[in-house]
């Protein structure tokens, strides 16, 4: 005979759930570290018509959905744009600096 009695169906649920919570919290910190994800490593953009479209074409870090813009402003030297995600409605930062690009060309 096996000691061991199988899990209960809410211990199975609590175990899932208490997953569930670690695999959001590993995503959101990889999130932050990605380009984007903090203001000390921001998006390089060439200039500011850009920034939308590129927050708009990012994947959601936690269910790859559709970011909506909600808002963009500048703080200390980089654009901060507010977006939430149309799926999972999980509300987000990503962070841009303009770099300009050199309108001479190559020489």
């Amino acid at each position: 005979m096996s000691g061991k009695k199988p899990p209960r169906p809410r211990t199975e649920r609590r175990i899932a759930e208490r997953d569930a919570r670690r695999l959001v919290r590993d995503r959101e910190r990889l999130a932050a570290l990605e380009r984007g994800g903090a203001p000390d490593h921001p998006i390089e953009v060439p200039s500011s018509s850009v920034i939308e479209v590129r927050a708009r074409a990012t994947p959601c870090p936690q269910c790859g959905g559709e970011l909506a813009v909600d808002d963009h402003a500048s703080e200390a030297g980089v654009r901060v744009v507010a977006v939430t995600c149309r799926r999972c409605h999980v509300a987000r930062r990503l962070w841009f600096r303009i770099i300009g690009v050199d309108a001479s060309g190559p020489n």
